[in-house]
């Protein structure tokens, strides 16, 4: 009997519409004449499911007692009886009630699928088994209910139900998910933005693997050997040369230019375990690869070109990067290089980035002025050639071939000359050419064996022979010298644009121009040292690299910048030509620190500014808002002083009474103030300890009417740290501005609940809101949004509030309210005095 075919449904958070399109689907098919039925579907009260299941066949289900209460689950055996085409199952990972056939539903759905029955089921991306952690860490729920791995990865086929945070909780404000008593607990918990977002990507990440796994298992099957570039994968070819750094940073911002780029490191090594990479660069390398999220592999390969495109087409990569070959011009005679093959061989489906890198080791300096000229190796072999190519010369022409003539032996010299002066130089050349003429004179100028030149004729050649030597050296060791000559100028002139634009532009810190100039030259350490008079000590303004130096005295190179600057290197002495670079690096460092102490006096001018604001609004303040509740304490006191009027007894209570509420609203103006103030000068200092939610926050409530407020504050939540005064001080803030901007016939909710080793305190108004870009704005001291109620204070409440909960380790936030107000989030840190597992904290959500 063939096995069952089984399709799932997957989504991000409960409410997406998983259900829903299993639904859905089922009408389709029982449409088209499949035979379906609804083996268990629970609709959760939601009128739209409910209305999905009519017209659907649904197989009777299976009732258990449990502790005294009946319970129903899905009918394994009568579904197995009735043997539809199409079974229904929701809630792949729900737990049986004990006594049940099966203790978990995905074992009776693999019932279903063994009995030759397709089935169609639905699951949460929190209920897969390996993502449990990672879910508690994100929700701070732990799901008792989850399903292995292995089961959903079987599925023929997997569909995600996706849907944004934003619509989702839109859903469930209009009561499409939840009754309306549990919407603002689930909003408030775990379906916030932050939650439904970490999940989403969860969701999509899992699908886009099973997608990589279905789509890896068909080109296996179809022996698809071309690249199909579905998503960008980066293989980046590594040496263990210092160069492998600037490429797997070249490659990550590749990735990153394409949706779900991939960067896969690779290195390649000899079958017979010889190489000459460094184990230490590899490692590191290996680290900066896991760390920008790619992923690093070893291979074995004789041919290196051949194994890099066979790992690229194998990872099914759409580009592979390389570094640009380390190899002298000279070596190319033994082959074009990986980077060449690699670009010829990788067909039109395979990209090759070759890039430009520098040697780590050496630097990016400037070119050394002993043998940088032609080479060391270069060098070597023109002293050999230019000492013993004449007397290896000498002894084929006497003993091979004696009688070719004076002409033409002058004429192998002068070759030999020529090739010493190519390879060597000058001096070579010059030492070819005087052993050379020696020779000749010796063996082959008559009369033989002896120094002299009897014949004027040979005399001239010989000059003629030593001067085209001389001369060809001369032309051979200008060239090298213009070569060199060329090539510093290029590399100073590289410094000296980077120093005019990336410092001019204020694009580099001063720590990152000392390590460009230690860089440069090579050097140890490298410190900028100032001192404020002639006679005042050297101090240290900046520096890199280990153990730099204090006094310019002790260094191996130092340069005056100025009167009272002075820039020390240490690791050798530099030779005069690189001054001039030098002097330009020094200059801009003086620039660089110039411009820090301007950025921090202007940082300072500006703290200048905002207190002069602070203190000009407090002085309109002052002269506005505290003067009203004055005035009306003034013209109460002075109406209870007049003589020649009689009052009642209820004229003077209400006059009484008006004096009280002007004292207490300037006292609670002034309170603000004073706060405000201590928060400024930072001299507010909590006193933490642990403390009861539920003891503070009903003391905070007592400035505002009975009525208005609606507490939800369960007492078995964990304490938290905080400073029991200034907790009560920011709840009473934050709930008196939300009842003067909430509807009247609308009371403030103040909510609280435990998320991971957080307690949050939620106050939610049904105002008129906040926009998104004023939500920071409101926090600002002396600030109040749109048209505020009148005498509302100086607009300081949402600041202290915030100030004092930052000093005690918290947060405060605004967040718009599902159907319109705002919700300010006060977040609080847990105390572990209690277990968060207790009634009170956050339960887990079914699906």
């Amino acid at each position: 009997m063939a096995r069952g075919r089984l399709r799932i449904y997957l989504g991000a958070a409960p409410g997406v519409g998983k259900t829903y399109a299993m639904l859905s689907e089922a009408h389709r098919r029982v449409e088209r004449g499949t035979d379906c039925v609804v083996a268990f579907v629970e609709h959760h009260g939601r009128p739209r499911t409910e209305v999905m299941l009519h017209g659907l066949e649904q197989s009777r289900r299976g009732e258990l007692e449990y502790r005294g209460t009946s319970f129903t689950e899905m009918d394994v055996d009568a579904v197995l009886a009735r043997r539809p085409q199409v079974a229904l199952v929701d809630e792949l990972a729900h737990t049986n009630i004990p006594g049940s056939r099966n203790a978990k539903r995905w074992q009776d759905v693999e019932e279903l699928l063994a009995a030759g029955i397709d089935v169609i089921t639905t699951v949460n991306i929190q209920h897969l088994e390996s993502l449990g952690d990672v879910v508690e860490s994100i929700t701070g729920v732990r799901q008792r209910e989850t399903v292995p791995d292995e089961v959903v990865r079987r599925a023929d086929q997997v569909e995600l139900v996706d849907m944004s945070p934003q619509a989702l909780r839109r859903r469930m404000a209009h009561g499409n998910v939840y009754r309306p008593d549990k919407v603002d607990a689930a909003l408030s918990n775990y379906f916030r933005p932050g939650n439904l977002t970490a999940l989403r990507e969860l969701a999509l990440l899992w699908v886009a693997d099973r997608v990589d796994e279905y789509l890896n298992a068909y080109r296996s099957e179809h022996e698809v050997s071309t690249i199909w570039g579905s998503r960008e994968r980066i293989v980046v070819g590594l040496t263990g040369g210092p160069e492998g750094r600037t490429l797997i940073r070249r490659a990550a911002r590749l990735a990153e230019k394409g949706a779900g780029g991939e960067v896969l490191a690779v290195h390649i090594a000899r079958s017979d375990g010889l190489t000459s990479s460094s184990p230490k660069e590899l490692a590191v390398q290996r680290g900066l690869v896991e760390d920008l999220g790619g992923t690093f592999h070893h291979v074995v390969g004789d041919d290196v070109p051949k194994a890099l495109l066979d790992f690229a087409r194998g990872v099914n990569a759409t580009q592979i990067v390389l570094g640009v070959s380390r190899r002298k011009s000279w070596q190319y005679v033994f082959g074009p290089g990986v980077g060449a093959t690699a670009a010829r061989d990788s067909g039109p489906d395979l990209d090759v980035h070759l890039i430009t890198h520098d040697e780590a080791g050496k630097g990016r300096g400037l070119p050394e002025a002993r043998g940088a000229r032609l080479g060391r190796s270069r060098i070597i072999w023109g002293r050999l050639v230019g000492v013993l190519g004449p007397v290896v010369l000498t002894l084929l022409l006497t003993n091979a071939a004696p009688e070719v003539g004076l002409a033409n032996d002058m004429l192998l010299y002068l070759s030999l000359t020529v090739a010493a002066a190519l390879l060597g130089g000058l001096l070579p050349a010059l030492a070819s050419a005087v052993v050379g003429s020696l020779l000749l004179n010796w063996y082959f100028t008559p009369p033989v064996h002896t120094l002299t030149i009897a014949d004027p004729k040979n005399m001239v050649a010989m000059a003629i022979f030593v001067g085209v030597a001389v001369s060809v050296a001369s032309v051979v060791d200008l060239a090298a010298r213009r070569t060199h000559q060329a090539a510093r100028l290029r590399a100073e002139s590289e410094i000296l644009s980077f120093l005019a634009g990336n410092v001019l532009r204020g694009e580099t810190s001063l720590e990152a121009l000392l390590e460009r100039l230690r860089e440069t030259f090579g050097m140890e350490s490298v410190a900028l040292l100032e001192r404020e008079s002639d006679v005042a000590p050297w101090t240290c303004a900046g520096s890199v690299g280990p153990r730099p130096c204090r006094n310019p005295e002790d260094a191996d190179v130092d340069l005056p910048v100025g009167d009272h600057l002075a820039l020390a290197l240490t690791g050798r002495v530099l030779p005069a030509e690189d001054r001039r670079v030098l002097a330009a690096f020094a200059a801009q460092s003086a620039v660089v620190l110039d411009r820090r102490r301007l950025r921090f006096e202007a940082d300072r001018a500006k703290e200048l500014a905002e207190g002069n604001r602070i203190r000009t609004a407090l002085l309109a303040a002052v002269s506005h808002d505290l003067r009203t509740p004055l005035a009306g304490i003034k013209a109460s006191v002075s109406s209870l002083r007049c003589d020649d009027v009689a009052w009642s007894d209820e004229d003077e209570a209400e006059l009484l009474e008006a004096i009280e509420e002007g004292a207490d609203r300037l006292d609670h103006l002034v309170g603000n103030l004073l706060d405000m103030s201590r928060l400024q000068a930072g001299a507010v200092t909590p006193l933490i300890r642990e403390t009861d939610l539920d003891e503070v926050v009903p003391m905070a409530l007592g400035g505002v009417p009975e009525d208005s407020v609606q507490l939800d504050v369960p007492e078995t939540l964990p304490m938290v740290w905080v400073d029991k005064g200034l907790l009560e001080r920011v709840v009473a803030n934050i709930v008196e501005n939300a009842v003067k901007y909430s509807r009247r016939d609308e009371p403030v909710l103040v909510s609280a609940s435990a998320i991971a080793d957080r307690v949050e305190l939620r106050v939610v108004d049904r105002g008129p809101g906040v926009p998104d870009e004023a939500k920071e704005r409101i926090f600002e001291p002396f600030q109040r949004y749109g048209d505020a109620p009148r005498g509302a204070g100086v607009g300081l409440g949402l600041a202290v509030a915030r100030g004092f909960a930052e000093a005690m380790g918290g947060t405060v936030d605004a967040e718009d309210t599902p159907g319109g107000g705002l919700t300010m989030v006060l977040s609080l840190r847990m105390a572990r005095g209690r277990d968060p597992g207790e009634p009170g904290t956050t339960a887990a959500v079914a699906s």
